[in-house]
């Protein structure tokens, strides 16, 4: 009952949430004012099969994580993604887990600043909605490596480029930070297994973390980042605080009349689309 409530939910929500509301040109006609599938899926970062099985309710348990992307992608307000979660047959993240709920006001912030590269990540460092321009600055991550953290210490790391000096106050700041996440919201399983991983498989994390560092107010810094396609580029990083959720909304931009800022505006036009390398 729970999965076909949720699917029908997802549905007539869907169909209200026009394109513009979304963040999404409206572009050519359409059959109906609310999002396609194939939008709803892309906003989310699910499959459209996914979004088709959980609409027709033959898929079952949709993951915590799944509930909150699509809450984001139709822009609900606080009431509305509680009855999501309960529709889905969850309980809706209580006062002792990292927030996760993007207000419509953030989102129409990002909307507007198409032309500076934003995203928005949880207090753990977990990124949660990233502009297409962010997306084509820092690359685009998937699963555990939206974590920063778990990418700084476990993966892949990122495009920015780190001094050994840098490299040290990020660690220490990044580990400080998570250790006062933990102890905000102590009920949040997710944010005690991806300590429990860091501790178990990182020397580098665990040195820090049972050295008891604590976090320093962040400031503004300059990160020069290696791009693909268009070269390095230096800009200034601006880490905004949202008041009553932790979130962290993070800013590049480029001085004027730069070099910088040329590179960024042909970001802009490239995105994230690839080059063939030399026959």
């Amino acid at each position: 009952m729970a999965t076909t409530e949720f699917g029908h939910t997802v549905r007539r929500w869907r169909d209200r949430t026009s394109p513009e509301a979304a963040g999404l040109p409206a572009g050519g006609q359409r059959r109906a004012p609310g999002l396609r599938r194939e939008e709803l899926a892309l906003l989310a970062g699910v499959s459209v099969d996914y979004v088709t099985r959980l609409e027709q309710g033959r898929a079952t348990n949709p993951s915590e994580q799944v509930v909150e992307a699509l809450g984001r992608a139709l822009r609900l307000s606080g009431a509305e993604r509680e009855h999501l979660f309960r529709a889905a047959g969850l309980v809706p993240p209580g006062r002792g887990t990292v927030p996760a709920y993007i207000t419509p006001s953030v989102h129409r912030m990002l909307d507007r600043l198409t032309g500076t590269p934003v995203a928005v990540s949880d207090a753990a460092w977990t990124l949660l909605l990233a502009n297409p321009l962010y997306t084509a600055l820092m690359g685009e991550w998937h699963g555990n490596a939206r974590n920063a953290v778990w990418r700084n210490f476990l993966g892949p790391g990122s495009r920015v480029r780190y001094t050994p000096e840098d490299r040290r106050a990020l660690d220490a700041t990044q580990v400080a930070e998570l250790r006062a996440a933990a102890s905000r919201y102590p009920a949040d399983l997710r944010l005690r297994r991806l300590i429990a991983e860091l501790r178990a498989h990182s020397e580098r994390f665990a040195g820090l973390w049972d050295s008891g560092a604590m976090a320093e107010p962040h400031q503004v810094s300059r990160k020069t980042v290696d791009h693909p396609q268009v070269g390095s580029v230096t800009l200034d990083c601006d880490v905004l605080s949202v008041t009553g959720s932790n979130l962290r909304i993070i800013m590049y931009t480029a001085e004027p009349g730069t070099q910088d800022a040329e590179r960024l505006a042909l970001l802009a036009v490239v995105g994230t689309q690839t080059f063939p390398g030399p026959s």
